[in-house]
């Protein structure tokens, strides 16, 4: 089947068809960088790097953007409240871009130890203010936008398609939730474009005067106008950036193009924790260094996050994450055992029965994946490949081609270790070592050998006369 997708847009699954063919333009909503990301954030993140993995291996160009928001996102998400960046500076007593920029290092760190890909871009908002002011300015012009001394908010009922991706439209929105009531603005749902405060510790000289910055939403069209163009063919971000966030963004560059913005908008569900919120209070605000702490590898936490679909609500425990280690280690030993095979080392003469089932699997794992993403049956096809690889139906060409297709598709899922890296002469003289000592039958010597090499992660099978060995 073809890729398709569901929009929220449209409320449905469509098949995906690119502005521009064989190519994409991608935004995603990126962090902002006030404090250390936590797991609830990278699974947006992390689909956004699945997503692009799977257009790719869909054969597409994909041009990738990801903002990092450095200044005007409130606490309230809204037109209230402290900016996000601001609030933390007073906290810790520090200048905000000195944040800013330690938070941008170890969020790229994360990304780094979860095998994501590097987007093409990481706009900041700070980098992007003259883009910002030349979108307000032609708002203004076009009647779209006003000013109120110097603040200047979007008029939500210039733009009657307000509400058409949220269901929010104004009539039914009541004053005060999540919407900050001013009584200098025309409506309460008109939100900020730009806003002025001389307390505000990041501020930029504008005609509406000295003391501005910029609203959060104004922040993404001007980045995404920037680097990807008026129209972009998907636009990703958490379930809570579709109202207000993704809707502001409608509604100001459409407004200013004149032409759809975005034509696939895909949003990941909510992470729970204990099945619950996640919450300083409750202590269950996990990092990926909380993660390695609890001795898992980040690979671990790609594999838990990803093996829920995206659209639906994910559940973490540390439990879980031990389920996911130990199905990991089973998708391990399926490539250990495909290696024997197609090496010549064991495996069926490959029968036909083995050798359909696995070309089966692999068009079941395509299938799933062209399903909006379904990874949670994309898995389970690799772990039906591997039952009937134990089972022993397997021949070595058969095994040559399910290798090949298992790089394909650790090229989309990043979790998979296919790579054992080959062994150091000291390694390969310990294993020589302890074959001697096997042949002699002096098993002390072996038992001791095989123990050390375990203590370094390499582990040891004997099966008759031969030894293989695979790092853990």
């Amino acid at each position: 089947m073809t890729l398709h997708v569901y929009n929220t847009l449209t409320n449905q699954k469509e098949e995906f068809t690119p502005l521009e063919p064989g190519r994409v333009r991608m935004y995603n909503c990126g962090p902002t960088v006030y404090s250390r990301v936590h797991i609830g954030n990278l699974r947006a993140f992390l689909f956004a790097d699945l997503l692009r993995r799977w257009l790719e291996f869909e054969g597409y160009q994909v041009t990738q953007v990801m903002n990092i928001t450095d200044v005007g996102h409130l606490t309230d998400d809204a037109d209230d409240g402290e900016d996000k960046l601001q609030k933390q500076a007073e906290k810790d007593g520090l200048d905000p871009m000195e944040i800013a920029r330690a938070q941008s290092v170890l969020f790229f760190g994360d990304l780094e130890k979860l095998g994501c890909k590097r987007a093409a871009v990481y706009p900041k908002a700070t980098d992007h203010i003259t883009q910002m002011l030349s979108m307000i300015g032609a708002l203004i012009e076009k009647g779209f936008a006003y000013q109120v001394g110097e603040n200047v908010y979007f008029e939500v009922a210039k733009f009657p398609e307000y509400g058409k991706l949220s269901g929010n439209r104004v009539e039914a929105l009541d004053a005060g939730s999540r919407i900050e009531v001013l009584d200098e603005k025309r409506s309460p749902a008109d939100f900020a474009l730009w806003k002025s405060d001389p307390k505000h510790l990041m501020k930029w000289e504008s005609r509406y005067g000295d003391h501005g910055f910029p609203g959060w939403h104004i922040e993404c069209s001007a980045m995404a106008r920037e680097h990807l163009g008026d129209q972009i063919d998907i636009h990703t971000g958490g379930e809570d950036n579709v109202f207000p966030h993704h809707e502001c963004e409608i509604a100001q560059t459409e407004a200013f193009t004149g032409e759809p913005f975005a034509k696939y908008w895909m949003h990941t569900k909510f992470l729970q924790v204990d099945g619950g919120k996640m919450s300083k209070s409750l202590g269950n605000i996990y990092t990926v260094d909380d993660v390695e702490a609890k001795g898992f590898e980040p690979r671990v936490l790609r594999y838990t996050l990803l093996r829920g679909h995206y659209r639906q609500p994910l559940n973490f425990t540390w439990d879980i994450m031990a389920d996911s280690a130990k199905a990991l280690e089973k998708l391990d030993d399926l490539v250990t055992r495909l290696r024997r095979i197609a090496a010549g080392d064991e495996g069926a003469t490959d029968p036909i029965a083995g050798r359909e089932a696995c070309t089966a699997l692999c068009d079941e794992f395509r299938d799933a994946m062209n399903d909006d993403l379904n990874t949670p049956e994309a898995f389970a096809a690799l772990h039906k490949l591997r039952s009937v690889v134990v089972q022993g139906e397997v021949g070595r060409d058969t095994a040559t081609i399910a290798l090949s297709f298992l790089r394909k598709a650790e090229g989309v899922l990043g979790v998979l270790k296919l790579e054992d890296g080959g062994l150091s002469p000291v390694e390969l003289d310990m294993i020589d070592a302890r074959k001697a000592a096997r042949a002699s039958k002096d098993w002390g010597k072996a038992d001791e050998i095989r123990d050390l090499l375990l203590s370094m992660g390499i582990e040891l099978e004997d099966k008759g006369e031969q030894t293989f060995w695979k790092r853990v």
